[in-house]
């Protein structure tokens, strides 16, 4: 079967999504610079409540994950995602993300395995 290369380009470029770069780097540095902030005040906050700043570092970062963990299961958190991309994939929230988003996915399919020993 002969495929017309017109006819090709012209269909790649009807279903290749087009996207304002300049757009999606502000909303990048907004969600990231969000999350930042959200970080920086929970480790503010942490340390005017007397902890040392390696042990609210800690605390932040557990903070940060559970949030993220809470947000993705509740499937807010790839909302954000598709808003802000590499904002809010690059910071440890994203990472968080990407361990949770597939147990959640996993868990939406209905997957059920029970091991047995037969």
């Amino acid at each position: 079967m002969e495929i017309n290369k017109q006819a090709y380009d012209a269909y790649v470029k009807e279903v290749t999504p087009v996207h304002n770069k300049w757009l999606s780097i502000v909303k990048a540095f907004l969600v990231g610079g969000a999350i930042c902030t959200i970080g920086q005040l929970v480790s503010t906050w942490f340390m005017n409540s007397g902890m040392d700043k390696d042990t609210a570092a800690s605390w932040t970062l557990l903070v940060l994950i559970a949030g993220s963990v809470i947000l993705t299961g509740l499937n807010i958190y790839p909302k954000i995602v598709k808003f802000g991309g590499a904002g809010a994939l690059v910071p440890i929230t994203g990472f968080a993300n990407s361990v949770v988003a597939p147990a959640v996915e996993f868990k939406a399919d209905e997957r059920v395995i029970i091991g047995t020993n037969q």
